[in-house]
């Protein structure tokens, strides 16, 4: 999966696809991304307009720094009907902030607000991290897991190459109630795991590409109240335009996909997903 470090900002944005029978909720998504504007400039209010448009009218921001993620909170205090947040250091990020003390005390001061409902993105990227710093890492994870069951919010967790890690850590330190991984990206066997230990899985637009069976054969598995969709716009842009930025808009095209290998009827299916983001992270009008 993508991530900030593969920020393009000159890409334009996909073409919005055909309106949702059923209106519901992108679950992730990095809005300055993709505007790269303050979080209540007319651009954000822009994207948020085009997705409601097609049927996707409320987003769930997620943080990955502890400026972005003072962004997230007043995105979500400003567009006070369609946006929450969560707030969270990456794990690319908890190894190299210049005095992690300091970014930790600022998430845990944030995740205090009421329009703050989840603790991420946390979790581990073996891909990125070398291994000499990957317990600076696992630290931080633990760290976001005790904040999310201590502020009684639920957990993003982003898991690039390290599987069986983050699975562990999860077993050691006790997963919170709500626990999502954020853009699933296991085989079967491991969303049999997460399944069974209650966990929440949210796809994304790698479901579409080619690349991708065995993600087209887990998400035919996961229960539907443990279901839920994303963008992790502007990253990950469903098919048929990969190459160009994704917007929370683009739900319709993941919905789709999903409803086919479900064979799930597509507005039933945006709307049990639109419940199901209500129930984990609250309403979005209070």
């Amino acid at each position: 999966m993508a991530d900030r470090h593969d920020r393009d900002t000159d890409r334009p944005l996909a073409p919005l696809p055909e309106p949702l029978p059923v209106a519901t909720v992108d679950s992730h998504a990095h809005l300055e991304i993709i505007t790269d504007t303050a979080p209540d400039s007319k651009e954000v209010g822009e994207i948020l307009e085009q997705a409601a448009s097609v049927g996707i009218d409320r987003v769930v921001q997620v943080g990955y720094s502890a400026e972005q993620s003072r962004w997230c909170v007043k995105a979500a205090e400003h567009w006070d009907d369609r946006v929450l947040a969560a707030v969270a250091l990456h794990p690319n990020e908890a190894p190299v902030v210049k005095n992690l003390p300091v970014d930790l005390a600022v998430i845990e001061e944030l995740a205090q607000h009421p329009r703050v409902r989840a603790i991420g993105e946390t979790g581990l990227d073996y891909f990125r991290t070398p291994p000499e710093l990957r317990h600076t890492q696992q630290e931080s994870f633990k760290w976001h897991i005790e904040l999310a069951k201590k502020t009684n919010k639920a957990l993003v967790i982003h898991d690039r190459d390290s599987h069986e890690d983050v699975l562990s850590i999860l077993l050691e330190v006790g997963a919170p109630a709500k626990t999502i991984f954020h853009c699933f990206s296991g085989d079967v066997e491991m969303a049999k795991t997460c399944i069974d230990r209650g966990y929440i899985l949210s796809f994304a637009g790698t479901l579409t590409f080619k690349n991708a069976p065995l993600l087209r054969e887990a998400v035919k598995l996961v229960p539907l109240d443990q279901l839920l969709v994303e963008t992790d716009s502007p990253f990950l842009t469903p098919m048929p335009h990969r190459g160009a930025a994704n917007s929370p808009a683009q739900i319709g095209t993941i919905v789709r996909a999903m409803a086919v290998e479900r064979q799930a009827d597509l507005g039933e299916l945006a709307s049990a997903l639109g419940a199901n983001a209500e129930r984990i992270f609250g309403s979005f009008s209070r």
